[in-house]
């Protein structure tokens, strides 16, 4: 049997940006998604704390140092700038080896630094 179980998480991250016009996605900082074992293409779930929207999208990186929380396409209509979220992603394994699996979580400073 397999089982989704939690992989990664950015937990409370800043909106820097919401860019409506743009195709699609959520742009991260690489050094975020690299902290969190993210990459590019990943999908990954977006919790709003303030205002409990959850909605699905995919990552693309965003420059590096640069602090980047960006909410591409329809996703921008979902936040604000300057809203705390928590970016999820999860894995699809095997139920013995979840039972020892071990998630990357990274608390982020202000300014959504390491």
């Amino acid at each position: 049997m397999q089982i989704q179980v939690l992989k990664s998480k950015l937990h409370c991250v800043t909106v820097t940006d919401a860019n409506l016009q743009y195709i699609g996605s959520i742009t991260i900082d690489e050094d975020l998604m690299d902290a969190a074992n993210m990459i590019a293409g990943e999908k990954v779930q977006i919790v709003d704390n303030n205002n409990g929207e959850r909605f699905e999208t995919y990552i693309i990186k965003g420059d590096r140092g640069s602090g980047c929380i960006c909410l591409n396409g329809a996703a921008a209509r979902k936040v604000q700038i300057g809203d705390t979220v928590i970016i999820i992603s999860y894995a699809i394994m095997d139920f013995e080896e979840a039972k020892t699996f071990k998630p990357t979580v990274v608390f982020p400073k202000p300014g959504n630094k390491l």
